[in-house]
């Protein structure tokens, strides 16, 4: 049965949280959630097996779970983006929850038989409670798979600020998470209990398959950290003007300033080629001008006009122009070039490459009559 094989790899991918070492708080979110569907599909096949006869106490329970989900989705996308912290506030995404776990105490205080009885009518004399109760899950469900989204995709364009490059930085595995989840509310909307709960078990799947591919995840090995790195230097915000937070620097760069600060990182950057080193951050090309990030960061989008992670990226693929039409460069391979002139895997080389020159590298090196190995 599907269920089961559901309920065995959420149960094997708590254990496996569970004796984690060192869990970060994204991992103790992680646990609690799969705990919470753990128990949400224990409770499903118990009602459609109809094996509730025979554990009436737990009726009603499953009732309130799916107002967990969207929260505990959201605050661990807050956790793995570095943007939340253990406050009193926290318990406020959990209010639905409990409201709703309220509503349906009286239904909780019957006795056996009257449960029973009210789950052989489909729920009579608890229809309008029932459905007040699923128009607040689906709102929920939607609003934190929006709210999500946001804060991925703003981690995303926080990071093309300070990095120059995005591989295992980006969190496509919550992406993933998010995605998935969304089209199980899609499925709660449109389907019966048997093909959403047949979803949430393919889900569990995916979170089992990626998760342990996921570098962090189901293992010790720690997962490249973001937060160090920004946390150091003060993150380059959005939007951020440097004399609205005292933490960064006070200043308001006048047209000059601007010119001699951005001919100071030319310069550095073509006598010492910073961009050819893999995972480059602003904060190390900030240290060697002798300026704040945040104010490199204004530079570059202000004279490049781009973000630090298009200029870098930029500059490495120029170099690989400048040294593809080398004739002893020619005996070596598209790939090794690329990672010569500073970019970490093929998939970042093409994309790059195609975004500032309009071609795919094949192609432009086929327009060149250039042939490399």
């Amino acid at each position: 049965m599907i269920y089961i094989s559901g309920i065995v790899i959420t149960l094997f991918l708590s254990l496996i949280l569970f004796t984690k070492k060192d869990k970060s708080l994204s991992d103790k979110i992680l646990l609690g959630w799969l705990i919470v569907v753990l128990i949400h599909l224990v409770l499903f096949v118990l009602v459609s097996s109809k094996q509730y006869i025979l554990f009436p106490y737990f009726f009603g329970l499953e009732i309130p779970l799916p107002l967990l989900h969207g929260p505990l989705l959201f605050l661990y996308s807050k956790s793995l983006t570095n943007s939340i912290k253990i406050s009193r506030n926290i318990g406020l995404h959990f209010i639905p929850f409990f409201l709703a776990l309220i509503s349906i105490v009286p239904f909780l205080l019957l006795d056996s038989k009257e449960k029973i009885n009210v789950y052989q009518n489909n729920g009579e004399d608890y229809i309008i409670l029932t459905s007040i109760i699923f128009t607040v899950i689906i709102l929920s469900g939607i609003s934190y798979s929006v709210l999500s989204l946001h804060l991925l995709r703003r981690h995303q364009k926080i990071i093309k600020e300070n990095f120059s490059y995005t591989e295992e930085i980006n969190l496509k595995w919550l992406f993933g998470l998010i995605v998935g989840l969304s089209l199980i509310w899609v499925v709660v909307l449109l389907a019966d209990d048997e093909f959403i709960f047949t979803s949430v078990v393919f889900y569990v799947i995916f979170i089992g398959y990626f998760g342990i591919k996921q570098v962090g995840i189901f293992t010790n090995q720690p997962p490249v950290s973001v937060s160090t790195i920004v946390e150091s230097i003060g993150p380059v915000e959005l939007d951020q003007k440097p004399n609205e937070n005292p933490k960064y620097e006070k200043s308001s760069l006048t047209n000059s300033e601007l010119e001699a600060k951005h001919r100071a990182l030319v310069i550095l950057m073509k006598e010492k080629k910073m961009h050819l080193t893999p995972e480059l951050t602003i904060a190390n090309v900030a240290e060697e001008l002798e300026i704040h990030p945040n104010t490199l960061s204004q530079v570059i989008n202000r004279v490049e006009k781009r973000n630090f992670f298009d200029y870098i990226n930029k500059l490495r693929v120029e170099e690989f122009l400048e040294k593809v039409i080398i004739p002893d460069n020619q005996k070596f391979t598209l790939l090794s070039l690329a990672y010569e002139c500073g970019f970490n895997s093929k998939t970042s080389f093409n994309r790059n490459f195609k975004s500032i020159t309009g071609n795919a590298p094949s192609e432009y090196l086929k327009k060149i009559n250039v042939n490399l190995k």
